[in-house]
């Protein structure tokens, strides 16, 4: 089936939805179709088995054991499909019927069906709940009418066509709804992108008879990413045997996906509902695969405690141990539940997940998001990173990049991370027409050339100076130490400084007598007087305080020193107790000192150039590495990929605008006369 078919197949379901407007909210409309659609699929698949399999039930002994009598009559359906119905209807014995009993009718199809579909409807799509609220507004027939019209069977319409059918629909019924298409769909080319990374340094070792790969997503949505796996693994080796498992929190995605693994003889109890954060349904599995485009800057505030609980109680032996990111945005903690499955044995595991920009830079040193980031590439688990263009999604132009990881580095990549730039003109091209936000998409041609440059390691070198480029781990970490400057106060009894000391706190809490006390006291002090050393005014203001009677605590004192005093480079350096320059605050800063740079000469070199007496707080460090400082790791593309591009010339930008304000001129000349 060509492209223009499926388009032209979702445009005819697209219609079947326009039937539902007045008596459904827009928003509504997928709720209804979707299972529609995927009802009849699986009635066409089953029609011509369904004599078979019910006469094969009559058969069976009525106190069977349930697991017998599902293999039994699944097998009767055969082509290693899981389900069967055993409701004398099928769509077109349902059309022959009466049309005022199509809702007990449809009812007792769907009922009828195997264990596993029924959960699918009754519990995830709620189904009988749409057939009901369908049947009361007068429409059932026609729905079920128009559905009947469509030939699913997976002789005209293939599994992954019936995917891309899937695709378009929800990307509609998201538009229509101001939904997140995004959630539940990842475009086919990016998803094939992602695949022909993660095969192609393993097409020796995916060849041959025996071979067994299990293929994991956990935030799965309708099931594409698994699905291509399949396809392609398949592509290079027919004889291989692809496991796949997911676990999806969406229902009616769940619902979608588990239908398309009953149908192509899956084992659908690989498939589990539920968010994959908090409740893990693949606890303790291994997988040589994953796969993954989780959702973007999606807050996990409502599910924080059992995450937390277990970054805590676990630490490291869990999946959180290395940190949590900020509460806004979840993506690495995906990735870190992936990392977790990896498998320990001499295969290892790859992965390959999409994720926005955020992942590579949010954060600095000590932050979770860098703690993460420190514990991939100190482990040496990254591989590569590709930029890929924007505007390829449904739901966002953002920019996104796919991160490939896996615990068996061939020799050559080790220690090192590849970071491939396919955003430009040459890896996508536009299409004819936009999908909500996706206006581009990446051409086949592409894909191999992306592939071909991260299985051939390029490294700026000749054609890909501007595209792929190699770094060693360490590359990417800094040590952020803090740069201390002394602090120089000078002291005057000034309007301004005594009007600062009665808005202090402490002076507030005095009694009014004391207050007066202290305002005497400071009042014995010269006027117009400047102390340019901080010992020098407390001796002074002892003495003032002394002759006056009065006595201050320590909390007031600060706050007279506090407001009575001003920072002056020519004042002397305040120090402590001990002799110590005493740093000020506010000339702290931070330098990010490249990790495979001595600290100290850095200093020598950026800092003490600039300001002489400035110095290094080495009381400020990092637990884990116990050097000065606090390690951070970073992955700044542009950093990397910055094109210098010049700004037009002045002359142009002026002759735009001249013309700009001709044609506005034009235009309100029109509307006044």
């Amino acid at each position: 089936m060509s492209n223009n078919d499926i388009k032209s197949l979702s445009s005819f379901v697209w219609s079947i939805a326009e039937l539902l407007r007045g008596d459904f909210k827009q928003s509504e409309y997928g709720k209804v179709v979707l299972p529609f659609v995927v009802l009849r699929r699986l009635d066409c698949i089953l029609e011509a088995s369904k004599p078979d399999v019910l006469a094969m039930a009559e058969s069976l002994p009525a106190d069977m054991d349930d697991d017998a009598r599902d293999t039994l009559l699944s097998g009767v359906v055969g082509q290693n499909i899981r389900l069967y119905n055993l409701s004398r209807f099928t769509f077109a014995s349902l059309k022959g019927q009466d049309a005022k009993d199509i809702h007990k009718n449809l009812v007792e199809y769907i009922t009828k069906f195997s264990g596993n579909v029924r959960d699918i409807f009754l519990d995830k799509f709620l189904f009988t709940d749409q057939l009901k609220r369908l049947n009361d507004a007068g429409l059932l027939y026609q729905v079920f009418d128009r559905f009947t019209q469509i030939d699913l069977h997976p002789d005209a319409i293939s599994n992954i066509e019936m995917g891309y059918l899937f695709e378009d629909l929800i990307r509609r019924f998201s538009e229509i709804s101001n939904e997140t298409a995004g959630e539940h769909y990842t475009p086919r080319e990016v998803i094939r992108l992602i695949v022909s990374l993660l095969l192609v340094n393993d097409k020796e070792a995916l060849t041959g008879s025996g071979v067994i790969r299990q293929v994991y997503d956990p935030a799965a949505g309708t099931g594409g990413m698994l699905s291509i796996a399949e396809m392609e693994m398949k592509d290079l080796n027919d004889r291989i045997r692809v496991e796949l498992f997911g676990q999806e929190l969406n229902p009616e995605s769940f619902a979608i996906c588990k239908s398309d693994m009953l149908v192509t003889g899956h084992n659908p109890e690989n498939i589990a509902f539920g968010n994959t954060l908090t409740q893990d349904a693949h606890q303790g599995n291994r997988f040589h695969y994953m796969l993954s485009n989780p959702p973007y800057g999606v807050d996990w505030k409502k599910y924080a405690d059992p995450i937390k609980e277990e970054a805590a109680d676990l630490g490291r032996e869990g999946r959180f141990g290395a940190g949590l990111p900020r509460i806004s945005d979840g993506q690495l903690l995906f990735l870190q539940h992936m990392i977790s499955k990896m498998r320990n044995d001499e295969q290892g595991s790859r992965i390959g997940i999409v994720m926005n920009g955020s992942p590579l830079f949010t954060g600095g040193a000590g932050s979770g998001e860098s703690e993460i980031r420190r514990w991939m590439l100190e482990n040496d688990w990254v591989e590569a990173i590709i930029a890929l263009p924007t505007d390829l999604f449904y739901n966002t132009g953002i920019q996104t990049y796919v991160w490939l990881l896996t615990n068996r580095k061939d020799k050559d990549r080790r220690g090192k991370v590849q970071l491939i730039d396919a955003s430009g003109e040459r890896f996508w091209k536009s299409m004819r027409k936009s999908l909500g936000s996706k206006r581009r998409e990446i051409p086949q041609e592409a894909t191999e050339e992306i592939a071909r440059i991260y299985h051939d390691m390029l490294n700026g070198n000749s054609d890909w100076a501007d595209v792929s480029k190699i770094f060693d781990t360490t590359d990417f970490g800094y040590r952020e130490i803090r740069v201390e400057r002394p602090l120089k106060l000078a002291f005057s009894v000034t309007p301004e400084g005594l009007e600062a000391l009665r808005g202090a706190k402490p002076f507030a809490k005095l009694e009014e007598g004391e207050q007066a006390g202290v305002l005497e006291a400071l009042g014995r002090l010269p006027v117009g007087e400047r102390w340019m050393s901080r010992d020098e005014f407390e001796r002074a203001l002892s003495g003032a305080l002394r002759a006056a009677g009065v006595k201050l605590g320590a909390s007031v004192k600060k706050a007279v020193l506090s407001a009575l005093s001003e920072r002056d480079e020519d004042a002397e350096v305040c120090t402590d107790k001990n002799g110590n320059p005493e740093p000020d605050t506010d000339l702290r800063d931070h330098e990010l000192v490249p990790l495979n740079e001595d600290w100290r000469a850095y200093v020598q070199r950026e800092v003490l150039p600039f300001v002489p007496d400035a110095w290094v707080d080495e009381s400020y460090t990092d637990a884990q590495d116990g050097g000065v400082g606090r390690v951070g790791y970073e992955i700044n593309f542009n950093r990397y990929f910055y094109k210098y591009v010049p700004p037009r010339p002045l002359d142009e930008i002026d002759a735009e605008l001249k013309a700009l304000e001709a044609e506005i001129a034009g235009l309100l000349q029109e509307v006044v006369e």
